[in-house]
């Protein structure tokens, strides 16, 4: 059974593609492809974000506070209306990420969001989770506002499965078409050749990892997928404002 709830740190990097290659061949000596990367190179990852009219959740995450949350539906691949995806929270309190998603047919997830009318119960669902949505749907007036995509490598740690390290590339987002089943396209958040590395661990990193990169000069940075693309988004309609006052 796929895990449900997550309790971790999770520490961001931006790297070149020359980096990301001497990087992960260096830790393969500690750490292993996950086993659907020991069968293909990449695995897509498709989000749909959800935030109010005034993009309230965003423009908070934005702030730091020492509190957030936010609410996405994410697939493996191109989802169908019958594909079982999941509904997740993310909250991140003082630095500590908790996320906790229950399995939903797609269908019934955007049903559940848009209605605030918990679907029922089936086998497959997380009730507890269910019902921690369906408290967060009173609370904001959430809507579809993000497609966001990316393909995705993702190691364990052969000693420690607390340990995670996963390479996101190709990250695609669109603030149209928000059918999760439409498919993977959309404008690139990256520069050509980047990638963002997320290290994820319940507890401190270990010190073979930490020296690891110190050695490669891989310093921790700010990087949230959905805030990049909102300040991206705020950039460009600026300027499209400004092109139109002055032209």
């Amino acid at each position: 059974m796929a895990i449900e709830v997550f309790n971790r740190y999770e520490n961001k990097y931006l790297l070149g593609t020359e980096s990301y290659m001497k990087l992960y061949n260096e830790l393969l000596e500690y750490m292993e492809p996950d086993e659907y990367n020991k069968q293909h190179e990449y695995y897509s990852i498709t989000n749909l974000y959800y935030d109010t009219p005034h993009d309230s959740l965003i423009r908070s995450s934005l702030a730091k506070p020492k509190y957030k949350e936010k609410l996405r539906i994410r697939a493996y691949g191109i989802p169908t209306g019958e594909t079982k995806v999941y509904l997740e929270i993310k909250k991140k309190v003082f630095g500590l990420v908790n996320k906790r998603r229950t399995s939903l047919k797609l269908n019934e997830a955007y049903d559940f969001v848009a209605s605030g009318i918990e679907p029922e119960f089936k086998s497959y669902m997380n009730k507890q989770v269910i019902e921690e949505i369906k408290y967060m749907l009173t609370r904001y007036d959430l809507q579809p506002k993000l497609y966001l995509s990316y393909d995705r490598k993702a190691m364990f740690c052969k000693n420690n499965r607390d340990l995670r390290i996963t390479f996101d590339t190709n990250i695609r987002c669109r603030r149209y078409d928000l059918k999760m089943e439409h498919g993977v396209y959309g404008e690139e958040l990256l520069e050509p050749g980047q990638w963002l590395m997320e290290v994820k661990a319940e507890k401190t990193i270990p010190v073979w990892l930490a020296k690891m990169l110190s050695e490669h000069q891989m310093y921790r940075t700010s990087f949230s997928k959905y805030g990049n693309e909102y300040k991206k988004m705020l950039k460009n309609s600026k300027a499209e404002r400004e092109s139109v006052l002055y032209a």
